[in-house]
């Protein structure tokens, strides 16, 4: 009788989207397109004299390794019906959430919000191309704008539990309209009152609190079904990190001190990157106040090429600064890198150096490398370039603990590079890494995942520390960034920048060495820091030489960059 009640109740209120978003506040993505805004070309601003209770929506919307006959043989059907299971466990989870609800009750908001919840869960899958392969990641691309946009009554009802003031005794103008919203918040254009300055405020989604809880429970149980059904995938160990994760973004001071954590390290830097981090002003665990720093997506190549912005430039400042953040000495690093939250404008009043600037947004998923953990990763990489193979062995165990059988499954994943093509150098072959990459590599990687790889990702993804998986995911989304750029230098110049500093922490671990010998100036530590050094020398010479190298090409006009050999 309930379930009956209830779910005539959502089709009367479906049938007009509109008055539904009246009746509960929020909007979902399929709704927001029905639901009036009062001004096309942006934002409206609602005034503190005029504040209005309408509700407006928002208008923003690989791994694996080489075939091995060891992988083969595998059955497509169960891979599919893996995938079916995972795909299929996300809305078969919704209907089992929203059943139950109206088992127990006819409020159809909390039945609606519910299935919102799930989906949000599958649209945070869709995410994790850095994890999980192309296969499952698409399938949930669809889910990705089903967040739902909370109503400014919620916002402004919030402000108030959490500041014990009036939105509008702080602000002379609120903009009802978030200019960007995701799962977690929605960021709004305002001005604050008295000073005129103008802000960007992220505001939780109200409601989250009551549903977080419901996300991680959810998401622990599509993976523990997964893994009863087909122990192979076994992804407990995703729904751990969101455990760890979840609870840390949802908490705005967090976010607000990383983010001034990042601005003072790069800040202090003696040569400073052309990276802007918007100023905090003020945060609360749901609210966060920062100064508006605008600008263009990373793949908004016609705004670049009309700006007279190099691509190039671009590519080698983003690699200098994700380097920066993962081999610094005491530096933060941001684990979510994607396109929204990374934008470009354009900078002339430089003398020197870049035209633009870079800036970074979202700081609320942060960790720390620790030293040991970092210097190792220096010389892996290190190691990948040179074509080390026995290095690259040994230092991908102390790294994330992968013996020999798993080995070239993990260098695969790291570099994104087929295993022949990483172990190419060391054969003798030529190339290696640096070498660009060809369509039919990326085939030959999709086809091995298909035929086998799939089960031994998934299962060696499990075994490596938390941080390594944060790092891999930093690597793909960067990857993914500079691949959207379309440069012409191919991956040369980025391997030497990652190069440059790995050296730079090996430099300064074997002065650390040496310093527990006596002093850097008893003539055999002299000796030893002189060659440490003519180490580091080496590669930043090599950088250095292709840097003159790629200037000269632009001064001479050329627009395509020869292949050379480093």
């Amino acid at each position: 009788m309930l379930s009956s009640r209830a779910s005539l109740a959502t089709t009367r209120r479906m049938a007009s989207p509109t008055a539904f978003v009246q009746q509960t506040g929020w909007t979902c993505a399929q709704c927001r397109n029905s639901v009036t805004t009062v001004r096309k070309g942006g934002p409206s601003l609602l005034r503190a004299n005029n504040p209005t209770t309408r509700r407006y929506g928002s208008n923003t919307g690989n791994k694996g390794g080489r075939q091995n006959s060891n992988y083969g043989g595998r059955s497509k059907a169960k891979r599919s019906a893996v995938l079916a299971a995972t795909g299929g466990g996300a809305v078969a989870t919704a209907a089992a959430v929203g059943g139950s609800l109206l088992a127990f009750g006819d409020d159809v908001k909390a039945t609606y919000e519910a299935m919102e919840r799930t989906g949000r869960v599958a649209a945070a899958l869709s995410a994790m191309n850095y994890l999980l392969p192309p296969e499952w990641t698409t399938t949930f691309i669809p889910l990705q704008d089903k967040c739902p946009v909370s109503s400014f009554e919620s916002i402004q009802a919030m402000f108030k539990a959490d500041t014990r003031q009036e939105l509008w005794d702080y602000f002379s103008e609120f903009s009802p309209e978030p200019i960007g919203a995701a799962s977690l918040a929605q960021v709004h254009l305002a001005t604050i009152k008295g000073t005129g300055q103008k802000v960007a405020v992220k505001v939780q989604h109200p409601a989250l609190q009551k549903w977080a809880k419901l996300d991680m429970n959810l998401t622990s149980f599509t993976f523990s079904t997964l893994k009863r059904f087909f122990p192979e995938y076994d992804l407990e160990w995703l729904s751990s990190e969101v455990e760890v994760s979840l609870p840390q973004e949802l908490n705005f001071e967090c976010e607000a001190e990383n983010s001034r954590r990042t601005k003072e390290y790069f800040g202090s830097l003696s040569q400073p990157l052309p990276l802007v981090i918007p100023d905090v002003l003020w945060a609360k665990k749901r609210i966060l106040v920062m100064a508006c720093e605008t600008g263009k997506r990373l793949d908004d190549l016609n705004y670049m090429d009309s700006q007279g912005i190099d691509r190039d430039e671009v590519s080698a400042t983003l690699a200098r600064i994700f380097n920066e953040m993962i081999f610094g000495e005491g530096a933060p690093l941001h684990c979510d890198p994607h396109g929204g939250n990374i934008a470009i404008r354009k900078n002339d009043t430089r003398r020197r150096g870049p035209n633009f600037d870079i800036v970074l947004y979202d700081h609320g998923l942060y960790r720390d490398i620790p030293q040991d953990l970092r210097r190792s990763y220096a010389k892996m990489w290190l190691a990948v370039i040179d074509g080390d193979m026995e290095g690259m062995k040994k230092y991908v165990n102390e790294v994330a603990g992968i013996g020999e059988d798993k080995f070239p499954l993990f260098a695969s994943a790291i570099t994104g590079r087929d295993f022949s093509i990483v172990s190419a150098a060391s054969e003798g072959g030529g190339g290696g890494v640096m070498k660009p990459k060809e369509a039919n590599e990326q085939k030959t990687m999709s086809t091995a995942l298909q035929e086998g790889l799939l089960v031994d990702l998934v299962q060696m993804l499990g075994q490596v520390p938390r941080i390594i998986l944060l790092i891999l995911k930093t690597n793909d989304l960067t990857r993914s960034l500079d691949e959207s750029l379309h440069t012409r230098q191919g991956p040369v110049r980025q391997f030497l920048i990652l190069a440059r500093y790995c050296m730079r922490t090996v430099f300064y671990e074997q002065l650390d060495e040496i310093r527990k010998r006596g002093s850097l100036y008893w003539p055999p530590n002299a000796i030893r820091v002189f060659a440490a050094w003519l180490g580091f020398l080496r590669v930043e010479l090599k950088l250095e030489a292709f840097e003159l190298w790629l200037s000269a090409k632009r001064l001479l006009g050329y627009k395509n960059l020869l292949e050379v050999t480093v």
